[in-house]
């Protein structure tokens, strides 16, 4: 004789209308239900280079347990989550993106790993948990992929993560290093030393560098997705002008949820003085003709790679003179940068050659007084331009950003790195220091570019660049 079956316990929602369930709702809620199982799944596309990329981590840290977990949810408020977003070393590792999994590189006596990922399985449909599971629970969130369908998407074995930290206390002893900062739980099952997780840490940004051509794919649909919601943006100008900047940054992210997962960071929709703040997204001020827009904004694919382009747009169409003079400075040094990404060349030298090329134009215009030179040498047209130049971009719209120095700001480009070229002016409403007519203008032109064999490809060259090209681009899609 079997016992009735009891539901999972659950945590009550507090001023929930329901009693808890009777036993008569719990026996009718775990039958009746058909075998969705799918047993003749594909592997992924990306599950190959996902291998690759594991080997040539193996290959760096023989003889040691190497733990990458995906993270948790995060509270919103009371018990709405934020969407979940797989971290990127776990991503880059598996192509999966569920919460709470875990990939663990098991070490072999040959140097080698065994890899496995600790997956979340399909809710138990013999208990309550399948349906009483607001945060979990398959009929809540949507149908997760058993433990025997990841195997085979994924292309690795596929364990159960709620033991995943009794495994890893139970394993033999073998020297092990975690990536911080995503699952409490399982850095609490493990004795790491937090100097060597940072070296690990490291290894796994570096490991991103020089994208594969699965990358490389994805970032040029990253990238086209981009152009067409930049497109979408200015044949809605006019709307933006009667609305405000949230227009622009719905505009934008409709087209990055109808092509991809959704936007790979906060856009950036700066309208007039807005545009001299460098991370503006608030996006609640007034769209105003005559005035520029500094739209900075990227399409993340449903891999979770990120586009990162900017434009700076006349909100009327035309460029005002003054506007226009530093429109074209910003162009030149953009021009001076892309030309300095090639094989072989110094990380540095397209920021060098940029900023070389703003100090010329700042000195030129009297707002800097001394050689341009000079100017460069001691930093001073960081007043004019804030940030660096550029950055990797991949996985992260600021990639590999955990890299050895060495190997990143310090390092040589390689063929299949990508990277930003975006310098900017950014003339702020209070600044004293130049003539009235200055303050409040910024501007940024941001592309995304390809280490070539030869050279570099600019990946979002399909959006132009000079200010008159601008200008006739803007006038096609409005008139």
């Amino acid at each position: 004789m079997t016992e009735d079956p009891a539901p999972t316990p659950a945590v009550a929602r507090k001023n929930g209308l329901y009693p808890p369930p009777s036993k008569e709702l719990a026996a009718l809620m775990a039958g009746g239900w058909a075998d969705t199982e799918q047993r003749d799944l594909r592997p992924d596309p990306q599950a190959r280079y996902a291998a690759e990329r594991r080997a040539e981590l193996s290959a760096r840290f023989p003889g040691e347990r190497l733990v990458v977990p995906a993270g948790n949810l995060k509270v919103r408020a009371n018990d709405s989550h934020y969407p979940f977003r797989a971290a990127s070393e776990y991503v880059h590792l598996t192509g999966d993106q569920t919460e709470d999994a875990v990939l663990v590189l098991e070490p072999r006596p040959d140097g080698g790993h065994d890899a496995t990922a600790y997956l979340l399985p399909r809710s138990d449909r013999s208990t309550g948990e399948f349906w009483q599971g607001a945060a979990k629970g398959e009929l809540w969130v949507g149908r997760r992929r058993s433990l025997a369908e990841a195997q085979q998407v994924l292309g690795l074995p596929c364990r159960d993560v709620r033991n995943a930290a009794e495994e890893l206390k139970a394993a033999p002893s073998a020297p092990t290093r975690v990536v911080r900062g995503y699952d409490a739980g399982i850095e609490a099952a493990l004795v790491t030393d937090q100097e060597r997780d940072s070296q690990f840490k490291a290894a796994l940004a570096e490991l991103r560098l020089v994208k594969d051509a699965f990358e490389i794919a994805e970032l040029r649909r990253a990238v086209d997705s981009t152009v067409r919601g930049f497109t979408d943006v200015v044949r809605e100008l006019d709307t933006a002008v009667a609305t405000s900047e949230r227009w622009i940054e719905g505009t934008f992210f409709r087209r990055a949820r109808l092509e991809g997962n959704q936007v790979g960071y906060g856009s950036i929709c700066a309208a007039g003085e807005h545009a001299t703040i460098m991370h503006w997204v608030r996006n609640d001020g007034p769209v105003r003709p005559g005035e520029l827009l500094l739209l900075d904004a990227g399409v993340e694919t449903h891999t979770l790679y990120t586009a990162d382009v900017t434009r700076t747009l006349p909100i009327s169409g035309s460029f005002t003179p003054l506007q226009r003079r530093i429109y074209d400075a910003v162009h030149q040094a953009q021009e001076a940068g892309i030309a300095a990404v090639r094989p072989g060349a110094r990380y540095r030298d397209f920021h060098e050659a940029a900023q070389r090329v703003l100090a010329e134009r700042l000195v030129e215009w009297g707002l800097l007084e001394g050689a341009a030179e000079r100017v460069y040498q001691l930093g001073l047209q960081r007043r004019f331009t804030m940030a660096g130049t550029g950055h990797m971009l991949g996985l992260d719209v600021h990639d590999c950003a955990q890299a050895a120095t060495d190997t990143y700001v310090d390092g040589l480009l390689e063929p299949g790195m990508v990277l930003t070229v975006e310098p900017g002016l950014y003339f702020q409403p209070d600044d004293l220091t130049v003539p009235a007519e200055y303050r409040g203008i910024g501007v940024r032109i941001e592309d995304d570019l390809l280490v070539t064999d030869t050279g570099s490809e600019n990946l979002s060259a399909a959006l132009p660049r000079s200010s008159a090209e601008v200008e006739a681009w803007m006038a096609g899609l409005t008139a």
